[in-house]
């Protein structure tokens, strides 16, 4: 039987992500992990009070690791715009014994508006939008891995397109 696999999926909103993690929940047969919709479900909105931080990182994260130590892989569609961020994942997971992937989705930034744009505009009145003036302000948080960092993944994907 092969290791487990913890697939971390990075981007900006609009990115592609959670499409992605649905497609290769399915393909992979793994357990998918979307952080927005718990949280939609548990506060009606995308963040509260900090809230989004410690669902990911303690609940949904012990959720994965007891999913990664019964050797099922675990879709983790998190954003996780800083290396902090996806380091943690990545040593959790390899102290687990599972197998690591990195995808990352840095498409080109007018790609991601024209996507938010379009979802903004069908999306019922409750749900989480997005400015442009905030996606630009993300793009400048989000740090893209270098290839020291994507070289620490036991496979590492970037698309860009």
């Amino acid at each position: 039987m092969s290791p487990a696999t913890m697939i971390l999926l990075i981007g900006l909103p609009g990115s592609g992500k959670t499409t992605l993690a649905k497609q290769l929940e399915t393909e992979r047969r793994a357990l998918r992990l979307t952080p927005d919709e718990w949280m939609s479900s548990l506060f009606g909105i995308n963040e509260h009070e900090g809230k989004r931080w410690v669902l990911e990182s303690e609940l949904l994260w012990g959720v994965a690791a007891r999913t990664l130590t019964l050797g099922n892989s675990v879709i983790l569609d998190y954003g996780c715009w800083s290396r902090e961020e996806r380091e943690l994942f990545r040593k959790r997971s390899e102290e687990l014994g599972a197998r690591t992937e990195l995808i990352v989705l840095d498409l080109p930034l007018e790609v991601i508006w024209q996507r938010l744009d379009s979802r903004n505009a069908l999306a019922p009145a409750a749900t989480f939008q997005v400015s442009k003036p905030e996606l630009e302000s993300w793009d400048q948080l989000f740090e893209r891995p270098a290839p020291d960092e994507l070289a620490g993944y036991d496979r590492a994907v970037v698309q860009q397109q």
